[in-house]
Parts: C-alpha cells; sequence; structure tokens
C-alpha cells in the first residue's frame, strides 16, 4: 500500500506525500491495547475455573472474540490510515484512498483558487490540521488529520503561485485571490 506512483504522469515531480495524522490510529491502538488485557484476563480466568470441553469453548469463544474486535477496531482504521495519501506534485493535488473500492481526486494547480488551514488548539499541540482548497468553479473541499498543515499550506500556496506564475495564459501576473 505504498505511495501510488502510476498515479503520475511522465515527467511530473512529487513534491510531497503525506498519510494522515497518526492521531486516527490512537483510539485503535488503545482499543488493541485494552481488547488484548480483557481477552488475556478471559482466557485466564476461563481455564483457571473451567475443564474439559467447557474450557476449551470458552478459550475459543474469547479468541475469536478477540480477533474479531481487533480486525474491525484496530487492524481496518490501520489498513485505511495507510492506503490514504495526500500527495502535492508540480502539477497538481491527488488524493488517494481505499483498498478495495478506491476513491481519488486531482486538483490541478491552475484550478485551484485559495488555498487555507484550521487547527485548534489540541491539533496544534500535535501538529496537526485541516487543509481547505478551493478551486474556482466548485465548493472548497477540507481534508482533516493532515500533518504539519501550516507547512503544507505554504508549500501549496508557493506551488500554485509559482503554476500560475509560470502559465503564458496569465502573462507573468500573480493569482488574483479573492
Amino acid at each position: 500500500m505504498g505511495y501510488p506512483e502510476e498515479a503520475l504522469a511522465p515527467e511530473e515531480q512529487l513534491v510531497l506525500h503525506r498519510h494522515p495524522h497518526w492521531k486516527m490510529l490512537f483510539w485503535p491502538a488503545v482499543t488493541f491495547i485494552l481488547i488484548t488485557a480483557l481477552a488475556g484476563f478471559g482466557l485466564g480466568v476461563a481455564a483457571r475455573n473451567t475443564n474439559g470441553n467447557v474450557a476449551t469453548g470458552l478459550l475459543i469463544g474469547i479468541g475469536v472474540l478477540w480477533l474479531v474486535i481487533v480486525l474491525w477496531r484496530s487492524v481496518i482504521p490501520l489498513i485505511r490510515w495507510k492506503s490514504t495519501h495526500f500527495i502535492i506534485t508540480d502539477r497538481r493535488v491527488l488524493i488517494r484512498q481505499g483498498v478495495l473500492t478506491h476513491t481519488g481526486i486531482d486538483i490541478p494547480m491552475n484550478r485551484i483558487s485559495n488555498v487555507q488551514f484550521r487547527h485548534g488548539l489540541f491539533d496544534r499541540m500535535l501538529g496537526t490540521g485541516t487543509l481547505i482548497i478551493g478551486s474556482a468553479s466548485e465548493d472548497p473541499l477540507e481534508y482533516d488529520d493532515i500533518p504539519h498543515v501550516q507547512q503544507v499550506h505554504a508549500l501549496l500556496y508557493h506551488q500554485v503561485f509559482d503554476v500560475v506564475q509560470n502559465d503564458p495564459r496569465n502573462h507573468g501576473s500573480p493569482p488574483a485571490y479573492p
């Protein structure tokens, strides 16, 4: 589930590739630790207080329940995090996500009309935030949990400015932002 290199056009240069911030994995990790502790406790109690087929049935039941919860609440969010890509190239912004069903959006640099970011106190402490990309013809797109959102904002703004500056249709004039 690495970076989707096939998404780049020939001679397109990668500027930035990020996954969402690790805070998305906090609750899955807590869930894994708690459910493993509870399953271990349950296995110990079941093995000590029962015997024979009852003990075997309880041990298998606890193990299966542990596996289902870990897959559902920990492994799937980890795979979802790992398969989500936020990519900036010299020509466009790409967002790719999904394992079984892939979704993606591409925003050409010359279609971006403004770039904003938002982060509250907790997000600032963690170094994350929401990046808001406005294009000329659509509602703004918001991307949550972008690591180092202020640097990404500045980088994206400079990329947009460079593309607009180098576009021969603009005659070297800077972009007009509302």
